[in-house]
């Protein structure tokens, strides 16, 4: 069996140190705030190049507590691809705010900045750029229209830990980012975990508070704040991995331009990137009209495959509100995207196999 992701074999290279840091939180007795998170905050922000990180339980929270930490609320619209996972949309909603959807382009699967424009309006607040699968929004355009409308740019970076674009990394490119440490993320906790990155100084100082039951200090609160904290182990193990994130992403694109070399099968779509650093591959997603026989063809020849995302957020039910719109893009992606095994720890066989099954299907 090729699984799509072996996480126990990733993390096993680190199981030494993990153990040694895991002592060492149980002898200090500080599981909260101790010396491992601000140690991984500090290395997390210099590593995105960004003045401030923030440690949050997840990545939803990391972007539920921007969004609210700028005031933005009812009445108020955040203009977000329609192509994504439903957290960025949770993110909007749960503040009271409407999620204005624009389609993709087809070839990135990320917001198309040319469609943006036309969706703004006197209530719209900030662009949500979805940095999706692992590849960097194009922010250029992107950046020159929040400008003119005086819009924030808050970054969905949740799947693009390290990814490149103009010189920056992701978390630096906009106003404010959100990170996931889920584990499967190129950067993975052993549990949940996020985090915020901003140069903006009340803003961290802002989105810090909020995040501790909108307290600046205890049993003071000046903000009605959520309970949102990155814990002491996962912040120490976190801090383990960071250091070889660069590696892993850059094997990660070896991997992907394996794939996109050698799989030679006109019934079968590969993934685009423009630049080869603004793409760490979190997901190497493909697309094929007939999604459900090559996900059983695989299944047989004993490759995992899975599928990033079958339904898209506004087909949701949790946003029945938006069930007759026509967003004939985003649904068509949603139809035919299948993800393929991706890590930094697949084998050469393993990859030539998933190779071979595709050309022959």
């Amino acid at each position: 069996m090729i699984p799509f992701l072996d996480l126990k074999k990733v993390n096993n290279r680190f199981e030494p140190e993990f153990k040694s840091r895991l002592e060492n939180v149980l002898s200090s007795g500080r599981y909260l705030y101790g010396d491992f998170y601000n140690s991984f905050c500090k290395n997390f922000a210099s590593y995105c190049g960004v003045r401030y990180a923030l440690g949050v339980a997840n990545g939803l929270d990391a972007l539920r507590i921007i969004i609210k930490a700028y005031g933005f609320g009812s009445g108020d619209e955040i203009i977000v691809p329609a192509n994504t996972f439903i957290a960025t949309v949770l993110a909007v909603s749960d503040n009271g705010c409407k999620p204005v959807f624009v389609e993709p382009d087809i070839n990135t699967y990320l917001i198309d900045p040319d469609l943006i424009e036309e969706k703004i309006t006197p209530r719209t607040k900030a662009i949500m750029a979805v940095h999706l699968y692992g590849q960097a929004v194009a922010v250029e355009k992107i950046r020159q229209i929040a400008n003119h409308h005086n819009l924030k740019i808050i970054e969905d970076a949740a799947q693009a830990h390290g990814a490149i674009y103009g010189g920056g990394r992701t978390g630096s490119l906009g106003d404010a980012a959100g990170f996931s440490f889920y584990p499967g993320k190129n950067l993975g906790a052993l549990g949940d975990g996020g985090a915020i990155t901003t140069n903006d100084p009340e803003l961290f100082e802002k989105c810090r508070a909020i995040a501790n039951y909108g307290s600046d200090y205890k049993y003071h609160h000046i903000y009605k704040g959520v309970n949102s904290r990155l814990d002491e182990i996962q912040a120490a193990f976190l801090d383990i991995k960071l250091p070889l994130l660069d590696d892993d992403n850059q094997r990660r694109r070896e991997i992907s331009a394996c794939y996109r070399q050698n799989i030679k099968n006109s019934k079968i779509i590969l993934p685009e990137t423009a630049e080869e650093l603004s793409h760490v591959w979190h997901l190497f997603v493909i697309r094929t009209a007939d999604r459900e026989s090559l996900v059983k063809y695989l299944a047989d020849k004993g490759i995992q495959v899975l599928i990033h995302y079958p339904v898209p957020p506004h087909k949701q039910l949790a946003y029945s509100e938006y069930a007759d719109y026509s967003l004939p893009i985003t649904e068509k992606i949603h139809r035919e995207v299948l993800s393929l095994p991706m890590s930094p720890v697949l084998d050469e066989v393993k990859i030539a196999s998933v190779i071979d099954a595709l050309n022959s299907y």
